[in-house]
């Protein structure tokens, strides 16, 4: 940009409507105290939140330059990184019963892949794939974070962990008991 004080605007475009950002030299609206503009023309958004994400459109009017009007579209994808999920484990299972263990976690973006651990060896999504899990009658779901076993064993019991992870990182529960016991049959009436 070779004129003097050329006018510089930056929008935001949110579900297709746009924003005022930076407009008569100055900073405006939601990013009043988060943004700044670097020279010659580069917006700068501090502490940055998933409400960031959008397209923001710069557009710079020039006219003693060759090129009197440019503009440019940038979509901003903010990711936020999981936090510790809560997971939900029974204390105690009978043998040959089924079970369900839960992962959950909703502040990650985008949404994280879940995986479980037991004794913290982690978990394969297909039984079939490991020596260790061959005989394990589970169905391990990523995206929701259940981990559904429909007849636990006693080689079952153990210490369980979840981990949820996206691309901006990772978090994971404590490990937690579960005790597969003895099936309980009811005494024949007399």
């Amino acid at each position: 940009i070779t004129t003097l004080k050329p006018r510089i605007e930056w929008k935001k475009i949110q579900n297709g409507e746009p924003s005022y950002v930076y407009f008569e030299s100055k900073i405006i609206g939601a990013l009043q105290n988060r943004a700044m503009l670097l020279e010659p023309a580069s917006l700068l958004i501090t502490n940055a939140t998933r409400e960031d994400t959008a397209q923001y459109r710069c557009e710079v009017s020039a006219p003693n330059d060759m090129k009197t009007f440019d503009e440019i579209l940038i979509s901003l994808e903010v990711q936020v990184k999981p936090v510790v999920p809560k997971c939900i484990v029974p204390k105690s299972v009978p043998v040959g019963k089924s079970a369900e263990l839960h992962c959950v976690e909703h502040e990650g973006f985008p949404k994280p892949e879940y995986q479980w651990f037991r004794n913290k060896e982690e978990i394969p999504t297909d039984p079939k794939s490991s020596p260790k899990f061959l005989n394990s009658s589970y169905t391990l779901n990523t995206k929701s974070g259940t981990l559904k076993f429909s007849t636990v064993r006693k080689e079952d019991s153990g210490q369980y962990h979840c981990r949820a992870k996206n691309p901006a990182g990772e978090a994971q529960c404590g490990p937690q008991m579960m005790e597969v016991c003895k099936s309980f049959t009811e005494p024949p009436s007399v």
